[in-house]
C-alpha cells in the first residue's frame, strides 16, 4: 500500500463518456483531479460500444448495397467479405480513438489518470478515502462512471458452453458459419444484422411475443420484416429451455425447436458496474440490481458523491452520459440543471435505423393527455423511393392541448439523424404548427414532416 495519499480535490471512478470531458473541464477550473480506471480509457463506446460496432456496421452495409448493385444498374461481380479485414479496420479505429483521449488526458496538468480499480475505504470530515490498487487517494468530491457490462441470466447449461458477448464478439477474427444470438433487443438486433450482412448465419432467439418490445408493435413488425428478407431467421415467443455443445458447436433447445450454430451470443441486458466500489464503506445506496439512484442533479444519497452514466439508470446511452456531465459542470457554477428535465432520445442502429424520442404511442395512451397521432410509410417517401431504402414508418405524437410534441418513433433512411429535428423541437417547447408552416428542403425525408403533421388525428 502507498504510505502517502494522493490528494485531490476531484476523483473520477471509471472513464465512461462523462468522465474524461468532466476531468478536464475541472482540471481548467485548476482543481486536481484523479481520473480512475481499471480496464481501458474510454469506457464501453471507445472500446467496445458505439466506436467499434457503428465502424463494423459501415462494412457491413457496404457489403448489403454491394450485393444490391445490380438493383442500381451497377455490375460487380460477386461479393466477398474478408472478415478479418473488416474486424481490423474495426479494432484501428478503435486504437486510434483511445489513443486519442489518452493523449488529450496526458497533456492536462491537473489531470492525474491512475490505471487500476477503484473501491471506497471510507470517509472524513473533508472528503472521501479510496483505495486505487495500492494507491490511497482522498478526494473532496467523488464521481461515478463505471458503466455497464452484459447481464447472463441462469439458462441450464450455459455454464458448459463457450458462450460470447458483446465483447467477446468483437474479438473474432474468422468469421462465425451460424451465429444464434439470445435476445432480440437493440444489441441482439444491431449485432445480428451486421453479422448476417459479413457473411454469417444468423439467428436471433427473442423469449417474448415480438423483438424491439420497448418499442410500439408495427414498429417491432416492420424491424422483423427487413431482417427476415436479408435472411435473418427471427425466432419469438418461446423460451430457451437449455443450452449445450454440439459438433457444430453449440446447440438452444427451445420449447418446440432445437437451433444448432456455430458461436452463441447471449444479447439479454446489461448490469451494473458497481461491485468492486465497496459503496457500503461510504453509505451510498443502491438498488437490487446494482445501480445508484439519484436526484436530478445527479447526487447520490451521499453529499459529494454523484452517479453519472449507466449505472444511475437515467439512460443507458453514451449521449445520456455525457449531458450528466453537463449537468454537474453547470450546477457546480451555480446553475438548476436537472436530468427530470430532459427528453429521453436514443436510435438503434439497425439499418435502416431506428430514432426514438419521448413518448411511444403505448406510453402516450396511457399518459392520461389528449394526444394526436400521424403516422406515414417511408414506402410512400420520395426521397426513400428514390434511394430504394422504403421499408420502415414515421408516427408523431402530439398533446392536444398544449400543441407540443410528446414524442416520436422514425423507422428508416437517416432515422437516426432525422429523429433530432423533434427532440430540439421538444427540448425548445415549440408548438407543431411552427414545424407544420416551416420551409422544408426538398428532396429529403425530413421535408415531410410537416405533410406529417397534416394528418395529426385523436387517438381513438
Amino acid at each position: 500500500m502507498s504510505s502517502k495519499p494522493i490528494e485531490v480535490d476531484a476523483a473520477i471512478v471509471g472513464s465512461g463518456q462523462a468522465a474524461p470531458a468532466l476531468a478536464v473541464a475541472l482540471a481548467k477550473r485548476g482543481e486536481r483531479v484523479a481520473l480512475i480506471e481499471g480496464d481501458q480509457l474510454g469506457g464501453c463506446c471507445v472500446n467496445v460500444g458505439c466506436t467499434p460496432t457503428k465502424t463494423l456496421r459501415k462494412s457491413a452495409r457496404v457489403a448489403h448495397l454491394a450485393r444490391r448493385a445490380a438493383e442500381f444498374g451497377v455490375l460487380v461481380g460477386k461479393v466477398e467479405v474478408d472478415f478479418a479485414a473488416a474486424m481490423n479496420r474495426m479494432q484501428e479505429r478503435v486504437d486510434a480513438a483511445r489513443g486519442g483521449l489518452e493523449s488529450w488526458l496526458a497533456g492536462e496538468r491537473n489531470v492525474t489518470v491512475l490505471r487500476a480499480w477503484a473501491s471506497f475505504a471510507g470517509r472524513s470530515a473533508d472528503g472521501f478515502d479510496l483505495m486505487a490498487g495500492a494507491q490511497s487517494v482522498h478526494a473532496r468530491r467523488v464521481y461515478l462512471n463505471t458503466g455497464t457490462r452484459a447481464a447472463i441470466p441462469p439458462i441450464p447449461g450455459l455454464e458448459g458452453v463457450p458462450y460470447l458477448d458483446n465483447v467477446s464478439l468483437l474479438a473474432l477474427r474468422s468469421r462465425p458459419a451460424h451465429l444464434i444470438v439470445i435476445g432480440g433487443s437493440y444489441i441482439g438486433l444491431e449485432m445480428g444484422q451486421i453479422f448476417r450482412r459479413l457473411g454469417s448465419e444468423v439467428t436471433v432467439v427473442e423469449p417474448g411475443p415480438r423483438v424491439a418490445s420497448r418499442e410500439d408493435p408495427e414498429v417491432s413488425a416492420s424491424i422483423a420484416s427487413f431482417l427476415g428478407e436479408e435472411g435473418v431467421t427471427v425466432l419469438t415467443g418461446e423460451p430457451v429451455a437449455r443450452v449445450e455443445r454440439s459438433t457444430q458447436g453449440v446447440v438452444v433447445q427451445l420449447a418446440s425447436r432445437r437451433v444448432e450454430g456455430s458461436h452463441l451470443l447471449m444479447a439479454t441486458g446489461r448490469l451494473p458496474n458497481t461491485e468492486r466500489l465497496n459503496l457500503a464503506a461510504v453509505g451510498v445506496e443502491k438498488d437490487a440490481r446494482g445501480f445508484v439512484p439519484t436526484n436530478g442533479r445527479l447526487e447520490t444519497n451521499v453529499p459529494g458523491i454523484w452517479a453519472l452514466g449507466d449505472i444511475n439508470k437515467r439512460g443507458a446511452f453514451t449521449h445520456t452520459s455525457y449531458h450528466d456531465h453537463e449537468i454537474v459542470l453547470a450546477n457546480h457554477d451555480g446553475g438548476t440543471r436537472s436530468a427530470d428535465d430532459r427528453v429521453m432520445a436514443y436510435a438503434m442502429f439497425t439499418d435502416p435505423p431506428l430514432g426514438r424520442v419521448g413518448l411511444s404511442e403505448t406510453e402516450a395512451r396511457a399518459s392520461g393527455r389528449r394526444i394526436l397521432m400521424a403516422q406515414f410509410k417511408m414506402k410512400d417517401v420520395s426521397r426513400a423511393k428514390e434511394e430504394s431504402e422504403t421499408h420502415g414508418l414515421v408516427k408523431l405524437l402530439v398533446d392536444a392541448d398544449t400543441e407540443r410534441f410528446v414524442g416520436a418513433s422514425i423507422l428508416g433512411i437517416n432515422g437516426d439523424e432525422i429523429i433530432q429535428v423533434i427532440s430540439n423541437f421538444m427540448a425548445a417547447g415549440a408548438s407543431w404548427h411552427a414545424m407544420k408552416e416551416a420551409l422544408p428542403i426538398h428532396p429529403t425525408v425530413a421535408e415531410f414532416l410537416p405533410t406529417i403533421l397534416g394528418k395529426l388525428k385523436p387517438l381513438a
